[in-house]
């Protein structure tokens, strides 16, 4: 009898005998060779001219888990140990990653001749925000979108805005906070506040009028793709991409009317951000369709719905977890504006430092954004360094890691706000870089150095141009809210921890706040 013909005899008896035992002997077998193999691999492959690899112990998996659970962990964990650059393997993705000031400014500076943020994003945002608009058009268009949105943000704008998000809070408060004393899901409330007051401000009135009809029902629909699970598994047939082009095909619908209606009203005139897409005329003579304009009002709304609902939460917990710092805020409303505490205008906003200075530290200790990623289209040597990155791998930066460090940050770990009262070293170190400012095209100039350890917005061509209206949303819903209430935290749930299961970080549901009515409406 032949040897194989022996193996295949006793595994038909261990069969026979033992089903289940013989299956997970097979599976334990094909597991351990699985790791065996990754360790030859990882042996072979080891290259000294690339960035040192994170070693794993399956391959294709990597260390998806262990960055996926805690990626601010794995990353302060992998520097100490690596460096500032190293990569991990991430289902089948190599992610370089580029750490430090030197290493944020090497990735968002960085050649688009050799990386861009297309390739990262594209079948992540395209299923969300639509097609021919944001990564799904070449840089040059996208710079020119861009410019479209500055167009609407300007301070004459945001002194019209104000009063818009103030009655938008006031009319939520009269829906939903109701009692003298109760307890509120205060993510949940303000994620709704966010959306109707950027609606409101930004889309224009006929929009906002739709979220009472389903609208913000579809805008979530199309917020559920946004995860890191349809980051990794882009050629999985997921059932909510499905259900993004069925809300797409809605919005297009509910949008394609506000459209023509404008467009039949030729007596009355807008200058929200829908009017701008509408009349905005590209370099080469073309106009946006109705397709583009629509698919740019989501982009826009929902690229900072996460981001100001996120750091409107996180002030407001923040706050509740130093009930001092609401004191103190409170104490400073009335020193500037008065007594009876009326509404802030566009200039009082800046008259109280306080109010600025929790969001830029709200920024700081509780970054919605925790990593910046780009494809490596061609090699790239790393500056400094004798590593070149290869084609096909993703570079990825982390600034809040930057932002947590002792080297720039006193005491980093802990929440306060009045660091920022005075000039920080780190704002020195940025005027003496001496590194010069870019005009990307979309009539802002990039004037933060891209080596600054805060960059909450971003740096270089993909720098948000929505900070400074994300600024004038959160103050001026904090000031509304801390008008009229007290918070404290739940005593039994305590100060929520970061949830990173989402692109964005959020705190872990629910956000329970006790709420105690200061003064009625």
């Amino acid at each position: 009898m032949s040897v194989t013909s022996s193996i295949i005899g006793y595994f038909a008896d261990f069969w026979s005998t033992s089903p289940y035992l013989c299956i997970a002997s097979i599976l334990f077998g094909l597991l351990l060779t699985a790791i065996i193999w990754a360790q030859v691999e990882q042996l072979v492959n080891h290259d000294d001219s690339q960035p040192p690899m994170v070693w794993y112990w399956i391959p294709f998996i990597g260390s998806m888990i262990t960055f996926g659970i805690q990626p601010m962990t794995f990353m302060r964990k992998n520097r100490a140990k690596y460096g500032d650059y190293f990569t991990f393997l991430m289902f089948g993705k190599r992610m370089t990653v580029c750490l430090g000031v030197e290493g944020n400014s090497f990735v968002f500076n960085a050649k688009h001749s050799h990386v861009n943020a297309e390739d990262a994003y594209n079948h992540l945002t395209k299923p969300v925000f639509g097609a021919e608009v944001v990564y799904d058009v070449p840089n040059h268009v996208l710079m020119e979108q861009k410019k479209m949105g500055k167009i609407a943000l300007t301070n004459e704008n945001f002194k019209k805005y104000i009063p818009m998000i103030i009655e938008e809070t006031n009319l939520y408060i009269k829906e939903h906070l109701t009692k003298d004393s109760d307890t509120i899901d205060i993510f949940k409330a303000v994620s709704e506040l966010i959306i109707m007051t950027a609606s409101r401000t930004l889309m224009g009135p006929e929009i906002r009028a739709q979220l009472f009809t389903g609208v913000a029902e579809l805008y979530t629909t199309l917020d559920a793709s946004f995860t890191p699970i349809h980051f990794l598994f882009e050629w999985l047939p997921l059932p909510s991409y499905y259900n993004c082009e069925t809300a797409h095909n809605e919005l297009n619908k509910i949008f394609g009317k506000i459209i023509n209606d404008r467009r039949a009203q030729t007596d009355k005139k807008y200058d929200d951000m829908l009017n701008v897409f509408m009349t905005y005329v590209y370099k080469d003579g073309n106009k946006l369709t109705d397709l583009q304009v629509t698919n740019l009002m989501i982009a826009f709304l929902m690229a900072g719905q996460h981001t100001s609902s996120a750091t409107t939460t996180w002030s407001l917990l923040n706050l509740s977890n130093n009930h001092d710092l609401i004191d103190q805020l409170y104490a400073q409303m009335k020193d500037v504006m008065g007594d009876d505490l009326p509404y802030p205008e566009f200039e009082d906003l800046n008259k109280m430092p306080m109010l600025q200075n929790i969001v830029k530290e709200t920024l700081r200790t509780n970054p919605p954004i925790i990593q910046i990623l780009r494809k490596v289209t061609k090699p790239i040597a790393i500056p400094k360094t004798n590593y070149i990155v290869p084609a096909e791998n993703y570079l990825l930066s982390s600034p809040a890691v930057t932002q947590s460090e002792s080297e720039y940050f006193i005491d980093p770990e802990s929440y306060m706000p009045s660091r920022w009262e005075t000039k920080s070293e780190f704002e020195k170190i940025d005027e003496d870089l001496g590194e010069a400012t870019t005009d990307y095209g979309f009539g802002s100039m990039n004037s933060k150095s891209a080596k600054s350890p805060y960059l909450p917005f971003g740096a270089g061509r993909h720098r948000c141009i929505g900070e400074q209206f994300a600024h004038i949303q959160v103050q001026t819903i904090l000031f509304t809210l801390i008008k009229h209430f007290d918070f404290t935290l739940d005593e039994k749930r305590g100060m929520p921890k970061p949830d990173y299961n989402s692109m964005v970080i959020l705190p872990e549901a629910p956000c329970i706040l006790k709420y105690t009515r200061r003064n009625k409406l």
